[in-house]
């Protein structure tokens, strides 16, 4: 049997390497007091303030065409500012969601109307967006979603709730999955669509959600009898699974899928010095090796989505592989250095990330749900 699928590697992109020295100048600045902890926070951190510092500088829908706010840049530049902001642990949570995938959305399949209005605001890092899709009750299976937009005059009319959804306390605007059709069992898929709700709308209620740490990030979103005009519409009706299914290949495949517990990694080092044990030396090797690994096929499906492709198989790949790598980092920090072996800094971080590492095969699609499209895509299912 064989399977038919591969990992091309990048174009040569030597602007992006130029690009690299000016973000790192750019950081070394304007974070130099934030924390290893604060570091820690990778891209939950939000800070709006900082979302627009990077918006100023262009580094906020670096791809898209500069009629709606682009600026026309490659992939592999977006990349490399990804790269360098998440390694560093900045805080880009305000703009991160709009810019990875709501704003391409948007291109693929907004109207002109609503690419005008959204993505130049997104580009300057004054709008932001939330993804409504996980629901209560519904655990990993996107397909069960329950909340109805159903037809009124002018628009639909919206019930139902969204659960985890990241920063819709902070956001302006969502993208929500819900069902426009009937629910038919041979299908279903069918039937759904994806709106642009205005999170100020009256009838929409924002709960929050604390983390085992106690933080901030998540909500549970509910709308009830909340009227969205025909313009609220993204795409095209009843086409809301493909959608979000091509949505989510930009969600999966970035450097954030392996760099989640870089900050940890950073500090035991730190703390191992330069004259590790063997045992020590072998297991940072050996991370620094998968994570050498993962970022070149990191890169690979970033090539594949600027060249036009549908990379879902890699971009599945990649989040699970990564997922795997990052939940090691914290238990293999552990076992190297205990907290009470390392300084108070380094406790802090170990702590912080162990308490967030279960959650990182869960975002972005859980590890039996991934397995699933891989093992389907290469036909064994």
């Amino acid at each position: 049997m064989s399977f038919l699928f591969s990992f091309p590697a990048p174009p040569p992109c030597p602007e992006a390497e130029d690009l690299r020295a000016e973000v790192r100048t750019f950081l070394d600045a304007e974070i130099a007091d934030r924390t290893p902890l604060r570091r820690a926070e990778s891209w939950n951190g939000f800070d709006a303030d900082f979302s627009r510092k990077l918006g100023e500088r262009g580094w906020i829908g670096m791809t898209w065409p500069k009629r709606y706010g682009g600026h026309e840049r490659s992939a592999l530049e977006r990349y490399v500012v990804l790269e360098e902001m998440l390694a560093a642990g900045a805080p880009i949570g305000a703009h991160w969601i709009a810019d990875r995938q709501s704003g391409p959305s948007l291109l693929r399949y907004g109207t002109e109307d609503q690419r005008q209005h959204f993505l130049p605001r997104i580009a300057v890092g004054e709008h932001f967006f939330c993804i409504g899709m996980s629901e209560p009750d519904a655990g990993s299976d996107l397909a069960s979603v329950r909340t109805r937009a159903a037809r009124v005059e002018g628009g639909w009319i919206v019930n139902g709730s969204k659960v985890w959804t990241t920063n819709a306390h902070l956001c302006h605007t969502m993208i929500l999955f819900c069902r426009t059709g009937s629910l038919d069992t041979a299908d279903r898929h069918g039937g759904t669509s994806q709106f642009l709700v205005d999170l100020a709308l009256p009838g929409v209620a924002v709960r929050s959600i604390a983390a085992l740490t106690g933080e901030h990030h998540f909500n549970e979103v509910v709308f009830q009898d909340v009227f969205l005009p025909e313009t609220a519409l993204l795409g095209t009706e009843g086409q809301g699974w493909a959608q979000v299914m091509s949505e989510l290949a930009f969600e999966r495949s970035g450097p954030e899928r392996f760099l989640s517990s870089f900050a940890l990694l950073v500090e035991l080092m730190r703390v191992i010095g330069r004259d590790p044990s063997e045992r020590a030396a072998i297991a940072v090797g050996r991370l620094a090796a998968h994570i050498a690994s993962l970022r070149r096929l990191s890169r690979s499906v970033a090539g594949l989505l600027a060249a036009g492709a549908d990379p879902a198989l890699q971009a599945a790949m990649v989040k699970d592989l990564g997922a795997m790598v990052e939940q090691e980092i914290p238990e293999i920090a552990r076992q190297i250095v205990t907290p009470e072996i390392g300084d108070d800094t380094y406790a802090a971080v170990l702590a912080y990330l162990t308490m967030h590492a279960p959650s990182f095969s869960l975002r972005g699609g859980t590890r039996e749900i991934l397995r699933g499209i891989i093992a389907r895509s290469l036909g064994l299912r």
